[in-house]
């Protein structure tokens, strides 16, 4: 008889290369969903249509099947984690790479506050009341917690942002649209230069399936592409495999509410590393970046979202040129505002002569 596999999320844009490669491991699967969205599975995949949210109806849509593996990729993890408590062996789990860590002030980062790139062995979850992160490290915790009480072996792979095909908020059509509705000057923040880990659908799946043949048991991951690029050089990329040129026009980013929706989190860096899925699981980027992020520009060209429609809602981009024009106009008149310019020096003695001191040349 061969094991059995659940898949809570079966239907996204990363599960059915979970549930094809469960299947190229003799796995029986079965998905669970809502039903709101259907996805071209293989005929032998069997569905289960409830809402994982919530504990009763988790647990009228399971009645009382146990599984061997269970790759929960929705719904909400402690939930998750009760429900199917002694009811599998393992528990693999999708979480958040940047949702559930402490405040940037709390105290136990430092005197400097945390990190850009937080360190996968010594990061630190929320615990004050009242922020959204400490529910989500509140989950991380019960799942861990589940798994040292032996309700089943647990891993938790924490995604940053996804990207790629079928996504439900494809943030790259923040610029696809602009530039396929004749926009040829794109607002930026401050040159463009965030930079932000993300994570391509195949490559999520890759970690997945690796956290199966490897059977890590205890620990949670961090999966990110290997490769990072600027937010400047990303629209540029984009308008490069449109065939257009574009002028990106930089603002701060208290200005440049146009971009928000792009940029999503504020100004700052938002890193996290895969170090240790690396080490532990032989993770490894399986698509060249250029064509991860190229697949991702001509599914959308492909399948442009309906204007005003629920992706478009999801990512709040108005998409208003007018506004847009105004800003731009109004930028420029104070950018040509005479201004003391700095002139970078060479900080080391660089003597034209015997005893010449420094100068700034």
């Amino acid at each position: 008889m061969p094991p059995s596999a659940l898949v809570i999320g079966g239907t996204g844009p990363t599960g059915p290369g979970v549930v094809r490669g469960l299947l190229e491991r003799g796995f029986d699967v079965e998905v669970l969903h809502g039903g709101q969205h259907e996805a071209d599975l293989p005929p032998e995949v069997r569905h289960i249509h409830t809402d994982p949210h919530w504990p009763d109806t988790l647990k009228a849509g399971l009645g009382n099947r146990e599984f061997d593996v269970v790759v929960a990729q929705y719904g909400r993890l402690a939930v998750t984690a009760e429900v199917l408590a002694h009811r599998t062996e393992r528990l693999i789990a999708i979480g958040g790479a940047h949702g559930s860590l402490a405040h940037p002030a709390d105290p136990r980062w430092g005197v400097l506050g945390r990190p850009a790139l937080p360190p996968e062995d010594a990061e630190h979850l929320e615990r004050e009341q009242g922020r959204l992160a400490l529910k989500m490290a509140a989950a991380e915790q019960a799942l861990f917690e589940a798994h040292a009480a032996g309700a089943f072996d647990a891993t938790l792979l924490a995604y940053p942002v996804v990207y790629g095909p079928r996504q439900v908020a494809p943030h790259e059509w923040c610029i696809v649209r602009r530039l396929l509705d004749g926009r040829r000057r794109i607002i930026i923040a401050d040159g463009g230069i965030r930079l932000e880990s993300r994570l391509y659908t195949v490559h999520a799946v890759h970690a997945v399936l690796r956290a199966v043949d490897k059977r890590a048991s205890g620990r949670k991951y961090v999966v990110t592409d290997d490769a990072v690029f600027t937010m400047r050089r990303r629209i540029e990329f984009v308008a490069a495999r449109l065939g257009m040129d574009v002028e990106l026009i930089d603002l701060p980013y208290a200005l440049a509410t146009p971009c928000h929706p792009y940029w999503r989190h504020g100004p700052d860096h938002r890193l996290r590393g895969n170090t240790r899925i690396r080490a532990d699981l032989g993770y490894r980027d399986t698509i060249p970046a250029a064509e991860a992020l190229g697949t991702t520009v001509d599914w959308l060209v492909e399948h442009p979202p309906e204007p005003g429609g629920p992706e478009e809602t999801r990512l709040g981009d108005r998409f208003d040129y007018a506004h847009e024009d105004t800003l731009i106009a109004r930028w420029k008149v104070l950018r040509d505002v005479e201004a003391h310019r700095f002139r970078p020096v060479h900080a080391y003695r660089h003597p034209r002569r015997r005893g010449d001191s420094w100068s700034a040349g």
